[in-house]
């Protein structure tokens, strides 16, 4: 009998151009800074297979304190591709999913922050109302809000 190992999981990365603003969005949409600092030295270019490397990174918390999301700014060596406006049906990482308590209150703050819908909002069923936006540098933002949970 094979043993699950998996505790849970730690955090999700964004690679981000500003840093600030990026805290700035995530922070309205209700996430906490856990900390901020600059990575660097041997054993992080031997992690990430980068060599050299400087990198700011904000850890942000979901209020649960269960789920994190490291964004990430690189200084050395520079960003080489970006995927951040690709479409939903494009390979890789793509998007990350949020539920909300109020899906129309949040949309509403964010944007103010410069988030657009992607679509539309639906309904799926009777069990939640949800949506794509572009958040903070046309980050693919899922926001679900579960119903009958108010």
């Amino acid at each position: 009998m094979a043993k699950n190992n998996l505790l849970t999981m730690h955090n999700v990365g964004i690679v981000v151009e500003s840093l600030d603003g990026a805290i700035s969005f995530f922070t309205e949409l209700g996430l906490k800074l856990e900390g901020r600092a600059t990575i660097e030295g041997e054993w992080a270019g031997r992690v990430t297979g980068l060599g050299s490397q400087q990198v700011e990174i904000a850890m942000m918390v979901t209020p649960d304190g269960h789920s994190r999301l490291e964004l990430s700014r690189f200084l050395t060596p520079p960003t080489i591709a970006d995927h951040r406006t690709a479409p939903v049906n494009a390979l890789g990482y793509l998007r990350i999913m949020f539920n909300v308590g109020d899906l129309d209150e949040t949309l509403n703050r964010l944007y103010k922050q410069g988030a657009t819908l992607v679509g539309e909002v639906v309904q799926y069923e009777d069990v939640y109302r949800l949506c794509y936006i572009r958040g903070h540098e046309g980050l693919l933002i899922g926001l679900a809000e579960e119903l009958g949970k108010k």
